[in-house]
């Protein structure tokens, strides 16, 4: 990959322009230039460049108070430090402060091109990831509404079946097709005798739609009795729908092939939501609860399969982002989804795939991706199959939860005997492939709050907590094929595990020193409950 900009900071231009003509420009990289750091910290606020190369004696500015200042101002911009002076006093500052890579003056342009390389490689994965995190976020955003959209399509399916009258019926269907295409007005028209009768209607003034019984003339909706075809008119066609509407939507209502009248919406703002084809295939669905109602046929088991089958595809797409315990409470409750959670025990397992930068440096992303889809789906299958909840994907590795959302008596020892298959199954996978890559893990147990976090665009099934961020401090901690826990958990295990003293480690953020040990073997007991 190229294509990245690249800040060159030097106070001399021979330097400047040697960077920029020789190792950039030829290697299809973006470059700017800043002769000094005040000019460097400019460019960086105005362009937000993907690397700096940063001269360390520098006037104005060095480059140590470039750096000290990007630090204050929580600039995370991977830098190159490049000096004459290249002694282990430099280069330990210049690392504490956030230098990915140090090259001494003079270099040669591969010198430079593996060091840009190398610091590049983050960047390139960090973007990978936020377009990946943010496809997953729309995806959410789409699923949630599809499962919005089917909890009324359901609703009034059940509607159909309990009631007998029509004055109650027919404004509950309008109003549910207000609601899935965000309309502001909304109506529903029978034939009676060759004459349109308006049923029910949605005025922008009322919060609901109302019973009716009047003759309407309206050109539209004639057209789609004729063609028993469904329209859109978009604002360019207003002249279709009156001088009052900006966009419309019709549907027409069918009983055994015959039409007998149409379900329409419609807005006036114009600022409000142009309709589009999904809004007219809601409306469609509509139409068809609709005309059983009008038709006075409650076919029940009909309906009941129709829904099952647009559960089922909800929860195929969900379950890929959802854990499917969740899924399967979303569903079968028919609630929409609500923030916030719960305090319970949990355990709480971190696993991550050590090795894998090295490992991934080199390779095309095909064969990463595929290693990646081995490892984290042998990881995924043994916490399902002790009854874990898989949270989520960290890019090379994953969070799992065990006693949430489901009860599990025993949940520290299924996620200890999850943690042991996982390690002993990515031994045998990484023999297999000639691979040298291991996962290291962090098991904890405590109380935390688990439920739906985030906000209404973008809503995750997690759990958080002091026990989570231990757990993964733990994970972070292990060394390949690892299994730290801390003496939480140790106390808890009454003797069944095999553990090794690892010593008190202080990790950050926490001010208490925590006494880590390594699981090493588990005797489960005699008596598991089923996951």
């Amino acid at each position: 990959m190229a294509g990245e900009l690249i800040l060159v900071v030097d106070d001399g231009q021979e330097n400047r322009e040697f960077v920029v003509d020789y190792i950039l420009k030829p290697n299809n990289y973006r470059s700017l230039t800043a002769k000094d750091g005040r000019q460097c910290l400019e460019l960086i606020a105005k362009q937000q460049p993907d690397l700096i190369l940063l001269d360390y004696q520098m006037p104005r500015m060095n480059g140590i108070e470039v750096l000290k200042e990007m630090a204050d101002r929580q600039i995370n911009v991977p830098v190159i430090l490049m000096t004459f002076y290249g002694s282990e006093e430099i280069a330990i500052e210049v690392y504490r402060l956030g230098v990915r890579d140090y090259v001494r003056k003079p270099f040669t342009v591969d010198e430079m091109l593996m060091a840009i390389e190398r610091s590049l490689s983050e960047v390139r994965l960090r973007k990978e990831k936020d377009a990946l995190t943010e496809r997953l976020i729309q995806s959410n955003r789409e699923l949630q509404l599809r499962l919005q959209e089917l909890n009324v399509l359901y609703s009034i399916g059940k509607t159909v079946t309990a009631m007998t009258d029509l004055q109650q019926l027919l404004p509950r269907i309008v109003d549910a097709a207000v609601k899935v295409t965000n309309a502001e007005e909304g109506f529903l028209y029978l034939l009676d005798q060759g004459k349109l009768i308006c049923q029910a209607v949605k005025r922008a003034n009322r919060q609901r739609a109302e019973w009716m019984h009047a003759e309407i003339k309206d050109k539209l909706a004639s057209h789609v009795i004729e063609t028993a075809q469904s329209v859109l008119v978009a604002p360019d066609e207003k002249s279709r729908i009156g001088k009052n509407a900006v966009t419309s939507a019709v549907a027409p209502l069918s009983v055994r092939g015959q039409v007998i009248g149409v379900l329409g919406v419609r807005n006036s703002t114009p600022s409000s939501n142009i309709f589009n084809r999904h809004d007219s295939a809601m409306l469609s669905a509509l139409t068809d609860y609709a005309a059983i109602a009008i038709d006075n046929s409650r076919n029940y088991e009909g309906m009941h399969s129709a829904k099952e089958l647009e559960k089922a595809k909800i929860r195929s797409m969900f379950q890929r982002f959802v854990p499917p315990q969740v899924v399967d409470q979303i569903l079968e409750s028919g609630d929409d989804v609500q923030l916030g959670g719960k305090r319970q025990e949990i355990t709480v397992l971190f696993a991550d795939i050590r090795g894998y930068s090295s490992y991934s440096e080199n390779l095309p992303p095909e064969q990463v991706v595929d290693m990646l889809n081995n490892y984290l789906s042998l990881a995924a299958t043994a916490i399902l199959s002790y009854g874990g909840t898989l949270d989520k994907y960290l890019g090379d590795g994953l969070m799992a939860i065990f006693n949430a959302p489901d009860p599990q008596p025993n949940h520290l020892s299924q996620a200890i005997e999850a943690a042991l298959t996982i390690q002993q199954a990515a031994s045998q996978l990484a023999k297999q492939r000639g691979e040298t890559l291991a996962f290291s893990f962090g098991l904890n147990v405590g109380e935390a709050v688990v439920g739906f976090i985030g906000t209404d665009c973008a809503i995750n099934y997690t759990a958080v907590g002091d026990v989570v961020n231990l757990a993964k401090r733990l994970q972070e901690a292990a060394k390949p094929g690892q299994i730290l826990i801390d003496d939480a958990v140790v106390s808890r295990l009454n003797g069944e595990a095999k553990v090794a003293p690892i010593g008190e480690i202080k990790f950050k953020n926490r001010t208490q020193q925590v006494q880590v040990y390594e699981l090493t073997g588990y005797t489960a007991p005699t008596s598991q409950p089923d996951a």
